[in-house]
């Protein structure tokens, strides 16, 4: 495992409920951090949460600014700062794989709303306390398709294309008073989300998993640890420097061409 001491850290980890969130909220609170495991889930959260001495489960749906209020006053009161927030919650689409001239307006609100409004409204609320504190971290969880587009997922495209100008915006902003700002590009990641869609044997598009898997030069798909090894670093108090930028964990994906054709 990597040695990062986050003893006397205060995280805030959102969609923590299972895959990619609960492996950064399992990683920081194994690394010695108080760790609140958010998510809409309530049941998932608590199970999640309750596999760690040092972690809390506050429910949170990052669309209602009641909610995510009323989980950074619960941090504040019983912990006293925030640390670290890990914007990780957010959705994507497998019904609606269609081109701009066929995707409903519906869907893309509802993928807008959570994957950037949801964000900026989560790092709003989250950036007061650690501006008071005059250190913090926040850590966006945007993808690939932010940075390389794919066909049929517009919406999805353009909501993690604006996280990654977000961060890169914020932390213009907020590294002069104490707080850095970086992002995480995942690519193709095993989860429950991506087993329905290709890799699991009755995934919607299984007939395509070999043809996307070429195109990466490992030539499988990541795990969820690879991000979460990737935000532990990013958290690391030995990161000191690093600010306004997006790691790409990818297997390669975006280095370059490299698809059968």
């Amino acid at each position: 495992m990597m040695q990062v001491d986050l003893s006397g850290k205060v995280a805030l980890v959102t969609g923590a409920a299972r895959n990619i969130g609960k492996s950064i909220a399992d990683l920081f609170a194994g690394s010695g951090a108080t760790v609140y495991y958010a998510d809409l889930d309530l049941p998932a959260l608590q199970s999640a949460a309750a596999g760690q001495s040092n972690a809390r489960a506050v429910e949170m749906d990052i669309t209602r600014q009641d909610q995510i209020d009323a989980a950074i006053r619960t941090i504040l009161s019983e912990s006293g700062r925030l640390d670290i927030l890990v914007n990780n919650a957010g959705v994507n689409t497998a019904k609606y794989r269609v081109p701009i001239d066929e995707f409903p307006k519906e869907e893309w609100d509802r993928l807008l709303e959570v994957d950037l409004t949801g964000l900026y409204m989560v790092s709003k609320s989250a950036a007061q306390p650690m501006l008071r504190q005059g250190s913090g971290r926040i850590i966006n969880i945007t993808s690939v398709v932010g940075l390389v587009p794919l066909r049929l997922q517009c919406a999805f495209a353009a909501a993690k294309a604006g996280v990654v100008n977000l961060t890169k915006a914020m932390a213009l902003e907020l590294a002069p008073r104490g707080v850095l700002v970086n992002a995480i590009a995942p690519g193709s990641i095993l989860t429950e989300g991506t087993k329905s869609l290709f890799y699991g044997q009755n995934g919607q598009f299984n007939d395509r998993m070999r043809e996307m898997l070429s195109h990466i030069p490992l030539g499988k798909p990541g795990e969820s640890n690879d991000i979460g090894y990737a935000a532990l670093f990013l958290a690391a108090p030995e990161s000191k420097y690093i600010n306004g930028h997006v790691l790409t964990v990818d297997g390669g994906w975006t280095a370059g061409y490299t698809r059968d054709f």
